[in-house]
């Protein structure tokens, strides 16, 4: 149903690869490279995303270069920029700082779209929640609603607990079906892939997964750099309290390019409580 990725170095090797047997509809890979190392890309059948975490290059896809892509000193200051690199077309990435810490997120689709670039300017940014919910998170889109019309069904974010610990992914939802639910409301079917930074480094946190309301499922301690792959499931994720926990997520369509989320009904009520949460999650429609 899902699985937990300690952390470990890949040697800019893919960590969840075209076909993957949990989630086959994903791609995840993280490359890390010094000034004028160069990297390519190319993922056949899959539309990708490169970000830099840290660090600035770069990127030329076919006939078009994207300079001076990442303008962050580190994660947990300023936004991220990113380039969409079309389904099967190569990229070539070279570093143009000290180091760079790029991850690169990708879906399975089946046209071939054009590149362009996600400047700072238009990151999607919203947040969401309190401290006294325990909820409170910022989230930055930067394959969303703002540029559906330029991609296909991958969707990339940022996602930050604000504060010292929290939850994110509250009240548990899942996303692994397409259906009208009893309710008239309509859930669709994506998988996703998660990178879990803290800070400080050395913090921790967990994430749940069950499949079912009343079900117990696994729940795997989570550190900077542990990847998770969820196929199906609801999978609320906890930090623990002194550190704020960051996940990239690489979240991709079956059939649609828009997310929506069934909530789990013992704690679907949970979203009149938590303040502005009903924005986030239009935010993905």
């Amino acid at each position: 149903m899902s699985r937990h990725i300690a952390p470990y170095d890949n040697h800019n090797q893919p960590i969840v690869d075209r076909e993957d047997a949990t989630t086959p509809l994903c791609y995840f890979n993280q490359v890390r490279l010094t000034k004028g190392e160069r990297f390519v890309h190319c993922v056949p059948g899959y539309e990708s995303l490169l970000m830099p975490v840290t660090g600035s290059c770069d990127v030329r896809v076919g006939s078009e270069t994207f300079e001076s892509i990442g303008k962050r000193p580190h994660l947990w200051e300023g936004d991220p920029e990113a380039v969409y690199v079309p389904v099967g077309a190569e990229a070539e990435i070279v570093c143009t700082t000290d180091s760079l810490d790029l991850l690169i997120g990708g879906g399975k689709y089946e046209k071939v779209l054009q590149p362009f670039a996600v400047r700072q300017a238009e990151v999607d940014k919203i947040q969401y929640g309190s401290d006294e919910t325990k909820t409170h998170r910022k989230i930055k889109h930067i394959l969303g609603q703002k540029n559906a019309q330029q991609r296909g069904r991958l969707l990339v974010s940022e996602l930050f607990t604000v504060g010292a610990g929290g939850w994110s992914g509250f009240p548990p939802h899942k996303h692994d079906t397409e259906r009208v639910t009893d309710d008239g409301a309509l859930e669709t079917e994506y998988q996703e892939v998660y990178q879990f930074r803290f800070n400080p480094g050395h913090g921790f946190g967990a994430q749940f997964v069950y499949a079912q309301e009343d079900e117990l499922g696994p729940v795997y301690h989570v550190k900077s750099g542990s990847v998770v792959a969820i196929d199906r499931g609801y999978h609320p994720s906890v930090a623990a309290p002194g550190y704020e926990m960051y996940y990239f997520t690489v979240i991709v369509g079956k059939h649609s390019k828009s997310l929506v989320q069934h909530f789990d009904p013992h704690h679907a009520y949970q979203i009149e409580t938590i303040p502005g949460i009903k924005n986030m999650i239009a935010k993905f429609k």
